[in-house]
């Protein structure tokens, strides 16, 4: 089949008319990593007028640091359980929407508004469900007999923005699952079922298996979603509090860079936190990859 391709007449054009791209990507995206990557190896005062370079010293002082490897752990908690909980809500409520023969498009309509949400409003609603003064599902939780107070206990705040976060992104993952179950071939699901399989033995020998692609590429994206994007919602609802309980890496840069004025080390993290991201993805990318179903 012949391709149908651009021409140019002038050689400079394409050249010219991919320049602006080009500038914004440089200015906005390198130039800050490079200043960045630069600034991680000097000792800064906190306005910055007067740079010393101390090689690896502030890399060093982080992992020295105890409460820096705190952060890293509940990074590692509020991401694996961000990522599973959104991911499973959002393919059960694919699965089941799916199903679903009259009303289709208001349905999924209602559940993909969710992801046109702002982290922070995210947070703030939330915040509004279980603060412990006023939140109508905190008094429901008190009144089941539940000591519930987030504002004073760690695991309970960690439990806030994980539900914030999570929710957030739910419609996210719908949207992506739901196209791929509508991808994979009716013929399939009807022979399965007139071989006798239920529905839970359709789904997971079936479905499941056809969107071990989407499953793949949504795990990826909502991993790197919880690292760095879940900024406003911890932000709104707990400022990194209480004691540190919810003061995962992106924050920890913000305190120390801006409220703390440590700019070499607020610098520093930030290389680790893009070092510790990488990794991650590269270990799905060789392992998890290797169970991905691409063809049928």
């Amino acid at each position: 089949m012949l391709k149908k391709r651009s021409y140019f007449k002038s050689k400079t054009l394409p050249y010219i008319l991919i320049l602006p791209q080009v500038l914004v990507t440089l200015t906005f995206f390198y130039w800050p990593a490079v200043q960045g990557l630069a600034q991680s190896f000097m000792l800064s005062d906190p306005f910055g007028f007067n740079n010393r370079f101390v090689w690896f010293d502030n890399f060093t002082a982080l992992f020295k640091d105890p409460l820096y490897l705190k952060s890293i752990g509940i990074t590692l908690i509020f991401s694996a359980s961000t990522a599973a909980l959104s991911i499973c809500s959002g393919l059960f409520l694919a699965a089941m929407a799916n199903r679903i023969f009259k009303f289709k498009a208001v349905i999924r309509t209602f559940l993909i508004w969710p992801y046109a949400v702002a982290p922070a409003i995210s947070g703030i609603l939330w915040l509004f469900l279980l603060h412990p003064s006023f939140g109508v599902a905190a008094i429901a939780i008190k009144n089941m007999g539940i000591e519930w107070n987030p504002v004073l206990k760690g695991n309970h705040a960690l439990i806030i923005v994980i539900l914030a976060s999570s929710w957030k992104q739910v419609s996210y993952n719908f949207v992506f699952f739901m196209a791929g179950m509508q991808a994979i071939p009716k013929s399939l699901i009807e022979a399965a079922a007139m071989d006798g399989a239920g529905p839970f033995r359709r789904f997971w020998s079936i479905t499941l298996p056809l969107l071990s692609p989407t499953l793949f590429f949504v795990t990826v994206m909502n991993i790197i979603f919880a690292f760095f994007e879940t900024f406003g919602i911890i932000h709104t609802v707990t400022q990194g509090g209480p004691g540190g309980a919810t003061n995962i890496l992106v924050y920890k840069v913000y305190q120390d860079g801006f409220i703390g004025l440590n700019l070499g080390s607020s610098a520093a993290q930030s290389i680790v936190l893009m070092i510790l991201i990488i990794t991650i993805t590269v270990l799905q990318f060789k392992y998890v990859e290797k169970k991905v179903q691409y063809t049928g």
